[in-house]
């Protein structure tokens, strides 16, 4: 009779995708071997790098060993590349060292580096499985970046989630994304949102015709996870620029929407702006109604080629929002690859990498400093969350939030 494995598919998928599209052979499983470390050890040795598996209630814990362990001392060598690992609810993987609780406890000898699991007999319905994975990559270093990137990933959600606007002035900022048709601005909203819950969602209707999938101004608040609290900004999404009048967004509706006098689900209408006596205009836009940060997006492959006729629509939307003292930020999506973009240490653009005269047409044409000029690569493809990702995304919003932050200061001020 065939062993099968507790694990969900996408339970496997969520550990998969985080070492690198690899499979998962299962060697032992308690309920079917018996609950014996000495049999766990005698099916698990010598069959090089191994995840072990704890299922507690609605959750599940482990750790992943990169070094193989040998017939003769039944120990784990390259502790290194290993890692303790939770398996959320949502079934997102999240690395940590951890004392589960009082039930549970997985720990770790440094020297020998054997498994430890104790439990409290009242639980001794608890599930253990140990796989053997298979088509890891061979890289030196590659689990101790993955792990390290997921680990920053982590650690920037912890901020994103703990920002609070400047003073308090507002409860909830907005963020409105302004840019050509098809540079990404619905898609980075699907990515910001993917992120919070946890898995790829498609909320924005995006696609690839050469006028505008959106149509309507959206007002979009990012809840952290399916029936979390609504996190302290929202995105703003807007009909795409056209370079030829009387198509795409109207430039005259960009005051507007920057005083908050525009409703969600507005319809645009490219040759007609919005006007006072339209019957959902908003005519006393409070604070929290405003636009406080712009961020101008742009396709990263198409920056150099940019028309003159765009180059001058984009200055006269930028007189507006200056006009209008709102913050300002670019943000270049479509990047081709994550790691070619971020250094070893996860902080800094690798600049040697992004095409310079990208960033600084940006910075020419709009005079935005190169501290706010944003890189990003959406998920508008594939089906799998990227640590990589996350960190541009959620960066991204790190540096959004201090440009509002610098705006609500000087408001106040004033």
């Amino acid at each position: 009779m065939a062993v099968t494995t507790t694990l969900t598919w996408n339970g496997e998928r969520s550990f998969q995708k985080l070492l690198g599209n690899v499979s998962l052979r299962l060697l032992y499983k308690s309920s079917v071997h018996g609950e014996n470390t000495v049999e766990m050890q005698n099916r698990c040795c010598c069959q090089g790098p191994i995840v072990t598996v704890i299922y507690h209630s609605n959750n599940i814990f482990g750790i992943f060993m990169r070094g193989h362990s040998s017939e003769k001392s039944k120990s784990f060598i390259e502790p290194n590349d290993s890692f303790f690992f939770s398996l959320q609810k949502n079934e997102t993987v999240e690395m940590k060292t951890v004392v589960l609780n009082s039930t549970v406890t997985i720990s770790y000898n440094t020297s020998e580096f054997n498994i430890s699991i104790k439990c409290n007999p009242m639980f001794s319905s608890l599930e253990c499985e140990v796989f053997r994975v298979e088509g890891i990559k061979d890289e030196a270093g590659y689990i101790n970046r993955i792990t390290r990137a997921t680990q920053h990933r982590n650690r920037l959600l912890a901020d994103v989630r703990a920002y609070s606007p400047y003073a308090d002035l507002v409860s909830e900022i907005r963020i409105l994304l302004l840019g050509p048709v098809g540079s990404g601005k619905s898609s980075f909203f699907n990515s910001v949102k993917s992120i919070f819950q946890g898995h790829l969602t498609r909320q924005a209707i995006v696609g690839s015709d050469v006028t505008s999938i959106t149509e309507q101004y959206r007002i979009y608040s990012i809840k952290d996870g399916k029936n979390g609290q609504s996190l302290p900004f929202m995105l703003c999404d807007s009909m795409g620029l056209d370079e030829e009048e009387g198509v795409g967004l109207c430039v005259d509706d960009i005051p507007h929407i920057l005083k908050g006098c525009v409703p969600d689900r507005y319809e645009f209408s490219p040759q007609k702006p919005i006007t006072p006596k339209h019957p959902t205009f908003i005519t006393s836009p409070s604070l929290k109604d405003r636009i406080h940060c712009v961020a101008y997006v742009f396709d990263i492959n198409s920056m150099d080629n940019l028309s003159p006729k765009m180059m001058a629509k984009l200055k006269q939307i930028q007189k507006e929002v200056i006009n209008c003292g709102v913050a300002q930020v670019a943000l270049l999506t479509k990047v081709n690859n994550c790691n070619e973009v971020l250094q070893d240490n996860f902080l800094n653009m690798n600049k040697a990498m992004i095409s310079q005269s990208q960033i600084q047409n940006v910075n020419k044409i709009l005079g935005i400093p190169l501290s706010r000029i944003l890189v990003v690569e959406n998920y508008a493809s594939g089906r799998e969350m990227d640590p990589l990702k996350d960190i541009l995304i959620l960066s991204a919003l790190k540096q959004m939030f201090r440009a509002v932050d610098d705006f609500l200061e000087d408001l106040l001020l004033e």
